[in-house]
């Protein structure tokens, strides 16, 4: 048996004796993993502070335990509806990511002092200026802006991009006239500037069984984070120009943290993934983490020799559609998917060796593919630490709240 092979049996032997007298389905997340996981993000931001991605995790506890380490201040959100929980919840500076069009946000946000002084809202167009004064219903509020600037790669004169679609912002210019708007218009104030490249830190570069690819991948990317790193540079400088007292500028993710954090301009560093590192980031060179958040499910059925068959698992990732975006059976080591089945809805069946020595109600153990999805499914994390349960902590969903 390999290093690996044996770790990760022991592992399993942990997870079944820590769980032993809960049924499955439940999920759990490894407090030292975690707590790795955790460390080694702030290793790789060298000294600048990580504003934790809340999508990532949707587990208050947890968000609390990762905040109060050395390294980590601030969250991410990804709604407004979130971001004003989390205000009212204690937590005082909270970046929506995202544009939100929710008017009844917006005028429980401008009406609250508090609430306004903690959360800072994501713009990129007029019109959500516009938006929010048309929402405020008599909420005089000052709201805290930051402006988002697209970090896409456009390369042969801009014939190919590489990025996600979201911000229509730019170029240096874009993102200076767009701070220029906001600093002219009465009852907001300009506090930011975030670029999230996830055409770097979301894509791994060691795609197992692809080397061709692989090294396509790398140098792509090598050529973006340069091409950003010039252009975000020039970016901050121009927005910095309308606005000197700008409190931050937030880039990257999980995948580029070290990279991210080398650029001048940036004074922050985005991650939430990490934490958790589901099975999208297994193929990285930069960066090597602990698997901490696992789910279980029952085995309920052997169909055969090879065969047995889980309650449940078919918890899908969000993204273009395909293998990469199903949950993977992780332990016992060697279970693989009927190809005509996958994962179900109900039930799953799975093939492999282990099959034959698996019973009615043992647990099979498997790894999301992206990490705060996840907690859409579950009501509670079982905490683990070694081989005992040591507590039991609400996920959003466990606290009656489903912003998405």
């Amino acid at each position: 048996m390999t290093a690996r092979a044996a770790d990760r049996a022991a592992d399993r032997a942990r997870y079944d004796r820590a769980t032993a007298h809960l049924d499955a389905p439940l999920a759990i997340v490894d407090l030292a993993a975690f707590d790795a996981n955790a460390d080694d993000l702030a290793r790789r931001a060298g000294g600048k502070p990580i504003r934790v991605a809340s999508k990532s995790v949707r587990c208050r506890a947890l968000l609390e335990r990762v905040l109060a380490r050395e390294g980590f201040a601030g969250i991410m959100s990804f709604t407004l509806a979130e971001s004003l929980w989390l205000a009212r919840s204690g937590f005082d500076d909270v970046l929506l990511a995202y544009p939100s069009a929710d008017r009844a946000g917006f005028a429980e946000l401008t009406a609250d002092p508090k609430l306004a002084a903690a959360v800072t809202v994501m713009v990129d167009d007029p019109a959500q200026l516009r938006l929010i004064d048309e929402a405020r219903g008599g909420g005089a509020e000052e709201v805290r802006v930051c402006l988002e600037l697209d970090t896409s790669f456009r390369p042969l004169g801009g014939k190919v991009r590489i990025g996600a679609l979201r911000s229509p912002l730019h170029s240096p210019a874009q993102v200076a006239a767009l701070a220029r708007a906001v600093t002219r218009r009465p009852g907001f104030r300009l506090v930011g500037v975030m670029a999230y490249e996830g055409h770097v830190a979301g894509v791994g570069d060691a795609v197992e069984g692809h080397a061709a690819r692989s090294r396509a991948i790398r140098l792509m990317q090598a050529a973006a984070r340069k091409e950003l790193a010039e252009r975000r540079d020039r970016a901050v400088a121009a927005v910095r120009a309308v606005a000197p007292d700008l409190e931050f500028v937030n880039g990257g993710g999980t995948g580029s943290v070290q990279h991210t954090a080398a650029e001048r301009a940036v004074t922050e560093i985005a991650a939430g993934s990490g934490l958790f590192v589901p099975r999208l980031f297994d193929h990285y060179t930069s960066f090597s983490g602990r698997p901490a958040a696992l789910f279980a499910q029952p085995v309920v059925r052997r169909p055969g020799p090879g065969t047995v068959t889980v309650l449940g698992g078919g918890y899908p990732a969000s993204g273009v559609a395909g293998p990469d975006r199903s949950p993977v059976p992780y332990l016992p080591e060697g279970l693989r998917y009927d190809p005509q089945e996958g994962a179900g809805e109900v039930q799953t069946p799975l093939h492999g060796p282990p099959a034959d020595d698996l019973r009615i109600g043992d647990k099979v153990w498997f790894r999301h593919a992206k990490a705060g999805e996840l907690c859409e499914r579950f009501e509670a994390l079982c905490l683990v630490e070694g081989d005992r349960v040591t507590g039991s902590v609400p996920t959003y969903r466990g606290e009656g709240r489903t912003f998405l």
